[in-house]
């Protein structure tokens, strides 16, 4: 066959799988894109627009010592619903031996290899579709209302100075001179000038997809329930309504989803949801160059989507429980702290599903069992930061083109 006309089933229309069908179908291949939706509806529609560069393993020292004051306080960035504990324990011991100091190293390590990539990745993604003033020029400020609150984000931006990433601390009057809007009571900020926002990351879907579609790239929609190899090597996704679609290789990047398809294939991933929550302000009554996020409270503000975006905390409740929309009120108040201009008019709540893993890095990587299936998912809070980095690497290793990245980190057998 000639290698050109290899034809890719892309599973998820996400950020990460639109990014994918996009480069695979710009490196000549023939891509179906497929969702049991449409195209950018799910966890990024509702992203917080944000490249954030400075990646953190999740599972660190720092961070046990403070999760058992953050399940106890009904405020606090992490919020576990009781009745779906019991199923969150093999994810939390996994998560646990995903702190031992050798591993927090190996995993920061991991994150800032994409990190490092990312910025340059998603300018030359934005430019090949059309759409580079996607992105801002504007960065981020981290903001600490106390000393205490900055001297315990100590190890963050420690980890900035070993990678090397631009970073400024700022203090007082210093802090309004880049964001007016600020309270007085906001005492220390870092500014992240590389950490760019998305204008509007629905959009940015959306164009992606329609940008493969003109190169030749088809969408289908259908709940993919699993895929099969046949005799002769092709692979056969088969839908939950009976239907089947055949393709040479089969990417799956269906975010928390991507778990049950894994699990039919004999090679089960540790894949949770972190529901993520987030409030679309359409009349703020203040406007923002930056965007801000607060690293005590774990909760970001961005100007987005024509408004002012509030998002942020971790519920652990799993894929059908109901959303708690007292959680994106709590966010509210809290950058209301911050921002104390901020006005809450024509406003909507919104939740969708992280996909998780325990040690914070994605998946990228060949099945481990079944040759022409490919994974990319785990993404966590970074499917945005990362997509066009993913998209690359996934689309290098596809072609035959060995990435610049080491990716035994990503391997899908690593548990």
């Amino acid at each position: 066959m000639n290698e050109s006309k290899r034809t890719v089933i892309v599973v998820g229309a996400g950020i990460i799988g639109a990014a994918i069908a996009f480069e695979l179908q710009r490196r000549g291949r023939q891509v179906t894109l497929v969702d049991k939706g449409e195209p950018g509806e799910g966890a990024s529609f509702g992203n917080m627009a944000s490249i954030a560069l400075d990646f953190v393993a999740n599972s660190r020292p720092s961070t046990w010592r403070k999760v058992p004051g953050w399940l106890l306080d009904p405020e606090g960035p992490v919020w576990l619903r009781p009745s779906y504990a019991p199923k969150m324990l093999p994810w939390f011991l996994r998560f646990a031996a995903a702190g031992r100091p050798s591993r927090v190293r190996e995993i920061e390590d991991a994150g800032m290899s994409l990190s490092r990539h990312a910025l340059g990745d998603f300018r030359r993604m934005l430019e090949a579709i059309g759409a580079p003033d996607l992105m801002t020029e504007e960065g981020c400020l981290a903001i600490y209302e106390t000393e205490s609150e900055f001297t315990g984000d100590r190890g963050h931006i420690e980890l900035m100075r070993r990678y090397g990433f631009e970073h400024k601390v700022l203090s007082g009057t210093e802090i309004r001179d880049y964001e007016p809007a600020l309270s007085p009571k906001i005492t220390k900020a870092v500014l992240l000038p590389d950490n760019k926002s998305i204008r509007n990351p629905y959009q940015l879907v959306l164009k992606l997809v329609e940008a493969a579609k003109v190169r030749g790239t088809t969408f289908a929609s259908g709940a993919v329930r699993t895929v099969e190899r046949q005799a002769n090597g092709a692979m056969t996704a088969l839908f939950e309504d009976g239907r089947r679609l055949e393709a040479n290789d089969v990417v799956l990047a269906a975010g928390v989803r991507t778990r049950f398809i894994a699990s039919a294939l004999g090679e089960p991933i540790p894949l949770e949801t972190e529901r993520g929550y987030h409030t679309q302000i359409m009349k703020p009554g203040i406007a923002m160059r930056y965007s801000i996020i607060w690293p005590h409270r774990a909760f970001m503000v961005t100007p987005t989507a024509g408004g002012i975006r509030v998002g942020g905390n971790v519920e652990l409740a799993g894929l059908d429980a109901p959303p708690d929309f007292r959680r994106p009120r709590i966010l509210v108040r809290h950058a209301q702290r911050a921002l104390p201009g901020l006005q809450v008019e024509d406003a909507k709540d919104w939740m969708g599903h992280r996909p998780a893993l325990p040690d914070t890095i994605p998946i990228i990587s060949p099945s481990s069992r079944v040759p022409g299936v490919w994974y990319a998912t785990g993404h966590g809070h970074l499917g945005l930061t990362f997509s066009a980095t993913t998209a690359r690497l996934m689309a290098d290793m596809m072609t035959g083109v060995t990435p610049e990245v080491d990716m035994t980190p990503f391997r899908i057998n690593r548990y």
